[in-house]
């Protein structure tokens, strides 16, 4: 009986029927190789001026033709990563009870999902998922977990350098498009933290740990260790993204693609599982502030044509798509013209 009581909702032999999803929802050739054409950037340092304009081409480029791109030699210590990581594995290996709680969201404090509670049509996700607000940081971080008892010091930590490193590809992407210096810095915040727990599954071919979607960010910035099964979707084929050791996978998010003017692209992207693999994953969004009007920039419009794109204010664009649940084009509603 003890046993029993130990077993976790994963630890099964066949994959239950309320997370199997409708046959046209599957994942489809789970087999399929790891793409290796995704570039893999190696960030320059601010001392070799010299070495600037070929990352800032790399990642123009990959925002262009695939909407990801990974980043090494970032400038977040590996201590300060491998920390977060071992901090949020301790929090989803604790039980159950433990990690459940009542949250006031009057507060906005932070939410925790087990599979039984995320589900979609009636269907599961193969996940479990702690989300947390992140802005402003020293507000928040007393309304985060406080078990583990230094999760709060451990996630506070890495957003401050995950706040850097987001200022920092932003002014370069803004540099690639042509942007004044300085373009990104008053309306981008990371506002948003969403860790994941992706357990092994006895049928991957069955089910899902994220549904496809886009992210209503300017950008997010995932870190995944060294696990797979992050997809994105290129005419019309799910692609693989592969694992580079101590690298960030960053996505062009909706709010980057209107900015643009449709030159960068937000693209669908999902997450299937493993039989033997555990994921766990951090994603960091980084968002306008709520009230900031979201257009395609004036110098982008005058070199590319007409915006193809309606202003709109961020909280609205969020909660008119409801952009964090729903898994539809979001970015087609804010489409002057479809095209």
């Amino acid at each position: 009986m003890k046993e029993d009581q130990n077993l976790k909702w994963f630890d099964v032999e066949y994959v239950p029927g309320g997370y199997i999803f409708p046959k046209e929802d599957r994942p489809r050739n789970l087999g399929i190789p790891v793409c290796d054409s995704i570039p893999v950037i190696d960030l320059p340092k601010a001392t070799a001026p010299n070495e600037h304009m070929q990352p800032v081409e790399a990642i123009l480029n990959a925002s262009q033709e695939f909407g990801f791109f990974q980043v090494i030699n970032h400038g977040i210590p590996e201590k300060i990563v491998n920390d977060a990581m071992t901090v949020l594995k301790e929090f989803f290996n604790m039980p159950s009870e433990d990690k459940t709680r009542i949250v006031d969201q009057s507060k906005k404090g932070y939410i925790y999902t087990n599979s039984t509670d995320f589900a979609k049509d009636g269907v599961y996700l193969w996940r479990e998922n702690l989300k947390q607000p992140c802005h402003p940081l020293k507000e928040c971080i007393q309304l985060w977990p406080d078990n583990p008892t230094r999760y709060q010091e451990v996630i506070a930590g890495y957003l401050v350098e995950i706040q850097k490193m987001s200022l920092r590809i932003l002014e370069m992407i803004g540099e690639g498009l042509g942007l004044e210096p300085g373009y990104f810095k008053d309306m981008s915040e990371v506002q948003l933290l969403s860790s994941n727990f992706y357990p092994p599954c006895p049928d991957p071919s069955l089910t899902l740990g994220i549904l496809p979607h886009q992210d209503p960010s300017l950008i997010t910035l995932l870190y995944q260790g060294n696990s797979t099964g992050l997809q994105f979707l290129k005419d019309g084929q799910w692609v693989n993204v592969g694992a580079t050791p101590n690298a960030f996978v960053v996505n062009i998010g909706n709010q980057l693609e209107i900015i643009s003017n449709g030159k960068l692209k937000s693209v669908k992207h999902r997450v299937v599982t493993s039989t033997h693999e555990t994921r766990i994953s951090i994603a960091t969004f980084v968002n306008p502030s709520p009230d900031c009007i979201i257009e395609p920039a004036k110098h982008l419009v005058n070199e590319l044509g007409a915006s193809r794109y309606t202003a709109n204010q961020y909280k609205e664009f969020v909660h008119r798509n409801k952009a964090f649940g729903d898994y539809t084009d979001a970015i087609q509603n804010a489409l002057v013209t479809k095209y």
